[in-house]
């Protein structure tokens, strides 16, 4: 069952801590700040889970928001339902859908259920808790059928309440056949839910396969989900940003994403999250920071922003305590709402995603038979000319405004990144021995 559709790839999506959006740390202090959001351009809000979090092996003062104590509760620091309920309301008047980060891997340690429902709990040992640091929760046991049937009632609560998708923890630790029968279930009454799955990386998919533990690749996750992360290139692409591996091998992964994952199969590009900390923490400096949002921006699949990342923080708050985003003066808002409105473009909605070059640059075009948008990225900061596929003339700028002119096939940029209005079609990929190298037209030549 293929659920992916092509508009999927076009969402804006924000990630909020209720906790620490605001002075107040509330669903209220997150609602004021709303139409703000939806200014930028967001469809759709990811809230971080909600919940009542649990005492035992708590991190920090506050716990982790992923250690759940209650399922069908709200966390009372944050307000009451009556008030997530006018959350919800004021979100989809703007608009905006809002999508609710769920736990149903495993539940707070002194959880309820662990004492009314002892053998819903994967046993003492690796499969009980099946990562280092995981002191706060404790793992089902989803050989239990009694388990599936309790977590996809929360799911159809939360629905009912008036989410709009979920964003599922830690998704490819759990049995494909309780995703399946999730949706199916889910379905019935809620068919234009988001399905989010948090994917992991190559390396721990190879780990627990190793280790005998349950994991499910991004191909599995997509036969229920219509959106998965991009952890499975997260690693070379950090090493990219640093500039520890070339370009070109981050830009071979995500061809290689085109190649080994189904047709339709859509991916939420980011450059920060809870997890990974701030880009202008990661990048040499913030014109790299800026060209690597904007590719991001540019790239095929959903667009995440993180909460405080419009205000050109390097900070991410604390995910164990009160830690409010310091907003300043949103000085990074105009240039990412820029940004967001790239995915409502008609080349972006419609058309065939290409990387063209990956040397001390990013290019890529996306091409349509009628208008096209030709991208440039100095994630590197290089600076200076750039040798790209257009013929000379002038070509309007989605992103700053102003025209870029091609003289010879070069042209310079004011700032680090561009995307160029054009006419064209027919752009090929970067050339790449790990998808167009042939002996036999080698040997053919010599």
């Amino acid at each position: 069952m293929s659920v992916s559709e092509s508009s999927y790839r076009n969402l804006v999506l924000y990630e909020v801590s209720v906790r620490n959006h605001s002075l107040c740390g509330t669903f209220a202090g997150v609602e004021a700040d709303l139409p703000r959001v939806a200014g930028m351009g967001v469809d759709c809000i990811w809230l971080m889970p909600i919940h009542p979090i649990g005492q035992l092996g708590r991190k920090g003062n506050l716990g982790s928001p992923y250690s759940v104590s209650n399922f069908f509760e709200v966390n009372p620091e944050h307000g009451s339902k009556v008030e997530l309920a006018r959350l919800l309301r004021c979100a989809h008047d703007l608009g905006l859908r809002v999508i609710l980060d769920v736990v149903v891997n495993h539940s707070a340690r002194d959880c309820p259920l662990v004492q009314k429902h002892p053998t819903w709990y994967a046993g003492a040992g690796s499969r009980g808790n099946t990562l280092p640091g995981w002191t706060d929760v404790q793992g089902f046991d989803h050989g239990q059928p009694e388990v599936h049937d309790y977590l996809i009632s929360v799911l159809k609560y939360w629905a009912q309440f008036g989410f709009d998708g979920f964003r599922c923890d830690v998704a490819s630790f759990l049995p494909l056949d309780f995703w399946r029968a999730a949706r199916a279930q889910l379905d019935v009454r809620f068919p234009k839910l988001i399905w989010l799955a948090e994917s992991t990386y190559w390396s721990l998919i190879a780990e627990r396969r190793a280790a005998g533990l349950p994991v499910l690749s991004d191909n599995e996750l997509y036969e229920a989900f219509n959106l998965t992360f991009d952890n499975d290139v997260f690693a070379i692409w950090q090493a990219a940003v640093l500039g520890v591996a070339p370009l070109r091998r981050y830009a071979e992964i995500l061809r290689m994403q085109d190649g080994i994952y189904r047709s339709g199969a859509e991916k939420v590009r980011f450059v920060e999250n809870h997890d990974h900390g701030r880009i202008l923490a990661l990048a040499p400096g913030r014109d790299e920071a800026l060209a690597w949002t904007a590719f991001q921006a540019f790239n095929r699949g959903a667009f995440l922003l993180c909460a405080g990342q419009e205000a050109a923080t390097a900070h991410m708050p604390s995910l164990f305590e009160r830690d409010p985003i310091d907003w300043g003066g949103y000085e990074l808002q105009p240039k990412l709402t820029r940004m967001a409105a790239l995915k409502k473009e008609p080349a972006l909605r419609g058309g065939h995603f290409t990387i063209t070059a990956a040397g001390s640059e990013l290019q890529a075009a996306w091409q349509t038979e009628e208008e096209s948008l030709y991208g440039i990225f100095d994630v590197l900061n290089r600076r200076g000319v750039y040798d790209v596929l257009l013929p000379d003339g002038y070509y309007p700028e989605a992103l700053h405004g102003g025209h870029v002119e091609v003289q010879g096939g070069k042209c310079r940029l004011r700032d680090s990144y561009a995307v160029l209005r054009c006419r064209g079609n027919g752009w090929k990929p970067f050339y790449s021995e790990v998808f167009d190298f042939s002996a036999e037209e080698m040997i053919g030549r010599v």
